[in-house]
């Protein structure tokens, strides 16, 4: 990787994902899966990975992770290196001061470790569960995001916007990141983008490049800033194996069980994003030999700017002993030719 903007780009960081799905024919309990994805990042944090990341839904009957703060807690307690953080928490759906407290504690359980990756959700079901108009995401977002970054400041604030109002109020205790955790918009569309750069966040892509990542490199350059500083983060799951034909279709189904929840969403969202669309960035699982992964890696990395990945630790339906071995796999020989 020896391009200019990777010469001046933050320096590669790999992760591991957990959405602490249990597939229905599982022997594994949902007390079992909880357990597994915090020995499998104590691990990860003892073999050198630099995040773990956690994903948000709700109301599914898998168990995807519908709160990330007290598993999050839970593995900041137990770890010392690892980054903690999230692709992405559904901000509409928490109110910014509750949501500002926690992060708070947990970035003092962690000493520091706490990102925020956000997004708006596009699930009617959520929205109406929770009680909150799906047509005021973007409003609601965005002052969200305004109303957390003044609670990490110091002194009292007052907000007045469109969906929240505020008076004389201070959040304690104050992060131990000044300003407060890291934050990152996820962007599934060009208004998304431009939001990221609007608010001088870190990015998570996920669409067609033209209408994520270009967009938002302009827009970032237009202000005056340099893209090639800002992160850019992406889930997309590594295994390495010598044995492909083997390993392969366990992956296969484990990935296809995975995304058939998505394939719901996208059917009931009124959204129109460009879902399977060729010329998004790739999110496919790469599979082979330590040298095919790390090449595969090396032309992804190049090509998109990505400065962030994360592989998912607890695939469902697969053994938890097999990702470990992964995981080990990962961290001897190919993350290090990577860094």
């Amino acid at each position: 990787m020896n391009t200019d903007a990777s010469a001046t780009r933050p320096p590669f960081r790999f992760g591991v994902m957990y959405d602490c799905r249990r597939h229905p024919d599982s022997p594994m309990s949902m007390t079992d899966v909880y357990a597994a994805t915090i020995e499998q990042s104590v691990l990860a944090d003892q073999l050198g990975f630099d995040h773990i990341w956690f994903t948000e839904h709700h109301f599914l009957a898998d168990g995807y992770l519908p709160a990330f703060q007290p598993l999050a807690g839970a593995i900041a307690a137990r770890t010392s290196r690892v980054r903690l953080s999230n692709d992405i928490a559904l901000l509409p759906l928490y109110h910014p001061i509750r949501l500002a407290e926690e992060l708070a504690v947990l970035d003092h359980i962690s000493n520091g470790r706490i990102d925020l990756g956000i997004g708006m959700g596009y699930v009617p079901g959520e929205f109406a569960a929770f009680g909150v108009p799906q047509k005021n995401r973007v409003s609601m977002t965005e002052e969200a995001i305004e109303i957390m970054r003044l609670a990490w400041a110091d002194g009292p604030f007052s907000f007045h916007g469109r969906r929240y109002r505020l008076d004389d109020v201070e959040v304690h205790p104050k992060p131990v990141q000044p300003g407060g955790p890291p934050l990152w918009i996820a962007a599934m569309s060009e208004a998304g983008a431009r939001r990221a750069a609007r608010y001088g966040t870190h990015l998570l892509p996920q669409g067609p490049r033209t209408q994520v990542l270009d967009p938002w490199r302009e827009a970032v350059s237009a202000s005056g800033g340099d893209p090639d500083t800002y992160r850019v983060g992406i889930i997309r799951s590594v295994f390495v194996t010598d044995d492909k034909e083997r390993d392969w279709p366990m992956l296969r189904a484990a990935e296809r069980y995975r995304m058939s929840i998505y394939n719901k969403f996208m059917a009931e969202t009124p959204d129109r994003y460009e879902w399977g669309d060729p010329s998004a960035i790739p999110q496919t699982v790469i599979v082979g030999t330590a040298e095919e992964c790390v090449a595969e890696l090396r032309t992804f990395i190049d090509t998109f700017g990505v400065t962030d990945l994360a592989t998912s630790g607890l695939p469902p339906g697969i053994d938890p002993a097999v990702m470990a071995g992964n995981l080990e796999r990962l961290a001897s020989d190919v993350i290090p030719r990577l860094r």
